[in-house]
């Protein structure tokens, strides 16, 4: 059964190489490496956790699988443009094949502390994977590494009583252990080290409900403004320091705002901030389950959505947003991630 999932995978994966928005395969990278959060997370979770409820997974597989979506998340998008099949979860790699790289990202987790293994425990298992050998140094030299830090590390600071006065500080030391952890994979042989900005909080379901997902928070995306601000300066800085332009910053608050729009204009919904799967009242989120009822309630055709839950994109939502990146000419997803290799 899991070879068949594999395949089945790999099929998939292949018609977007050859329908996707100027996508193709890339031979020069055979492995992808994957640290962060729920937005690259393909099953690190336990079963029994969110992504492991129905009716995540409803678009594909067909049924949970561990992904905080519908279906793909953007992690498969990044394989899908290599040419291989997504990488293997850390926690199936006894009895999964990993010769196309490994993901460690887990659902939850910033760069401290927040509500899964930080990006510190998750380069740990890395390295400690590359310590038993099960990757050789020109295996490293052909593959990328994606980092994810979509923004668990402010929800914590602020369920933790952080201050919106100690907020900006929070942020630069949010940035400031990214960059080493960016600095540490490279250090560990990877070539080629590919982190996203942080997307447009303030666009998230969980913020535009106030307004009846007609619009986003302008003062939240704030947070995500002053982050990529520091982001920028950080990979500049790698860049300066490593000498090979090693480092590849993908202007994710710009691909979202430009696919919800596009979005928006297709699909004619001017509430297009809002999810497709929600629980039915406040006290309940997409998946719950009291006494055997469910207490969610899910949207006719997620492909019509652009985002799947609160935080959440759909597979269609994620779509969107990775054409954006391959077709802009001035996007240094194109420029310098598509263009420099």
């Amino acid at each position: 059964m899991g070879n068949q999932i594999h395949l089945t995978y790999f099929f998939l994966l292949l018609s977007f190489i050859i329908t996707g928005s100027g996508a193709y395969a890339h031979p020069d990278f055979t492995k992808l490496f994957v640290f962060g959060d729920s937005y690259v997370d393909t099953g690190n979770l336990e079963k029994g956790s969110q992504p492991w409820k129905e009716p995540y997974g409803i678009t594909y597989p067909g049924k949970p699988a561990g992904h905080f979506s519908d279906g793909l998340v953007f992690s498969e998008f990044i394989a899908a443009w290599m040419g291989i099949q997504p990488p293997t979860p850390y926690r199936c790699r006894r009895w999964r094949p990993i010769e196309h790289g490994m993901n460690f990202a887990y659902g939850g987790s910033g760069v401290f502390d927040t509500f899964e293994p930080n990006m510190t425990v998750q380069i740990d298992l890395f390295k400690q994977v590359l310590e038993e050998k099960l990757y050789t140094q020109d295996d490293l030299n052909d593959s990328i590494a994606l980092v994810a830090n979509s923004g668990n590390d402010y929800a914590a600071y602020i369920l933790k009583g952080g201050s919106l006065q100690g907020l900006p500080f929070f942020i630069l030391s949010v940035v400031t252990q990214l960059r080493w952890n960016l600095q540490r994979i490279h250090n560990l042989g990877v070539k080629k080290i590919v982190v996203m900005e942080i997307q447009p909080l303030g666009c998230l379901p969980a913020f535009a409900m106030p307004d009846s997902y007609e619009k986003c928070n302008d003062t939240v995306n704030l947070v995500g403004k002053l982050h990529n601000g520091l982001l920028t300066v950080a990979v500049d800085e790698l860049n300066l320091e490593s000498d090979e332009s090693a480092f590849v910053r993908l202007h994710m608050y710009d691909a979202f705002m430009s696919a919800i729009k596009k979005h928006e204009d297709e699909t004619g919904i001017s509430d297009t901030l809002r999810p497709c799967c929600t629980g039915i009242t406040s006290n309940y989120s997409c998946g719950d389950v009291e006494n055997g009822e469910k207490k969610y309630n899910v949207c006719t055709d997620p492909s019509s959505a652009f985002f799947w839950d609160g935080i959440h994109p759909t597979q269609a939502g994620w779509n969107a947003t990775y054409s954006v990146l391959r077709s802009s000419t001035s996007n240094p997803f194109q420029r310098e991630f598509w263009g420099s290799f």
